[in-house]
């Protein structure tokens, strides 16, 4: 008797298949048929969810959605514990040919008959470990966050835009900034000036970017969010190590400091690409930016002021631009989400 799999695995460089199989089909990230078979999954799991949605499906959902691998094999039915240790290397988890979807360990996590409440949808090591430091941190200012909330990627789920990426983002968040607030002040710089001193930036600019650049009149809130990508920018600079630190967001940026570095970036004075900071410390601040992003968006649903000190405004933009360098949901910049 043989069983056939359906495999989802959400690492980069996943461990070789070490069981006796068949495979069927094999799809990278990149692959359209992984997209349209992703498709398909995720609207079974959340016509489920549907009825009620759980943490359980939620974080389902979500692990299908980062999935970078899928693996149609067939193995034989004495095989499963070995495939199901090698699915807990591979921070897998796989539907059978019912459609029922499953856990490392073979707990199901969706599925017609019911999901088993101890089934847990796997997260690398140093992703929960990462969950656990920024929970602690919190809890150092009083500020409570649901356990529930999942960890962001791990390091070896990660792909991080490139520096060139990051160093024309930076300058086309800048271009944009500047405008609105210049535009904020009354006294707006012309584009072309603007365009002259942020040349490099300009092929970065996203579509709704150029739009707004290009707008002689745009409206007062548009003009305001606008002024509000100097957070982003500040977490590009950080990012590329332009900056020594990312201060806790109950404060601005430093936006004279901000733009001197960008015109200089700009103007050739410092070096042509930067150094990234280590995965690991941008995925630290994502982490904690998705938590304070809840904080601040449940301080909104009660119509109250964001515990801590919180500045809604620099959360939601460092979120954001953290989410766009991990490439989430690869996503281009006027598409990025934000969930928390």
């Amino acid at each position: 008797m043989t069983l056939t799999l359906d495999t989802y695995i959400t690492l980069r460089d996943p461990p070789p298949l070490d069981v006796p199989h068949v495979h069927h089909a094999r799809w990278g990230r990149n692959d359209p048929a992984l997209a349209a078979h992703l498709q398909t999954r995720i609207a079974e799991v959340m016509q489920v969810a549907r009825e009620q949605m759980t943490a359980q499906r939620y974080h389902t959902f979500r692990h299908l959605q980062r999935t970078r691998w899928h693996h149609r094999v067939e193995i034989a039915h004495d095989a499963l514990p070995a495939f199901q240790q090698w699915a807990e290397r591979a921070n897998a988890i796989y539907a059978d040919a019912d459609g029922n979807v499953h856990a490392p360990n073979g707990r199901c996590l969706v599925g017609g008959a019911g999901a088993d409440p101890e089934a847990e949808v796997p997260y690398p090591a140093d992703a929960q470990h990462r969950r656990a430091r920024t929970l602690e941190a919190l809890a150092a200012r009083s500020l409570r966050v649901p356990a529930s909330l999942p960890p962001v990627v791990g390091e070896g789920e990660a792909v991080l835009r490139n520096p060139g990426a990051m160093a024309g983002r930076m300058l086309a968040l800048m271009a944009v900034a500047i405008r609105g607030e210049t535009l904020n002040e009354g006294d707006p710089l012309p584009l072309a000036d603007i365009r002259a001193r942020l040349a490099a930036g300009w092929p970065a600019l996203s579509p709704k970017e150029a739009a707004f650049l290009h707008d002689a009149s745009p409206t007062r809130q548009q003009t305001i969010d606008a002024v509000w990508r100097y957070e982003a920018l500040a977490v590009l600079q950080w990012a590329m190590g332009l900056s020594d630190a990312l201060p806790f967001p109950d404060r601005i940026c430093d936006v004279p400091q901000c733009a001197q570095r960008a015109l200089a970036w700009a103007d050739g004075t410092l070096p042509t690409l930067p150094t990234p900071r280590p995965a690991a410390e941008i995925l630290d601040a994502l982490d904690l930016h998705l938590r304070l992003h809840w904080l601040v968006r449940q301080a909104q649903l009660d119509n109250q002021a964001p515990a801590g000190g919180l500045i809604g405004g620099v959360v939601t933009e460092r979120h954001h631009a953290l989410n766009w360098l991990v490439q989430f949901e690869d996503a281009d910049w006027d598409d990025v989400d934000t969930p928390t």
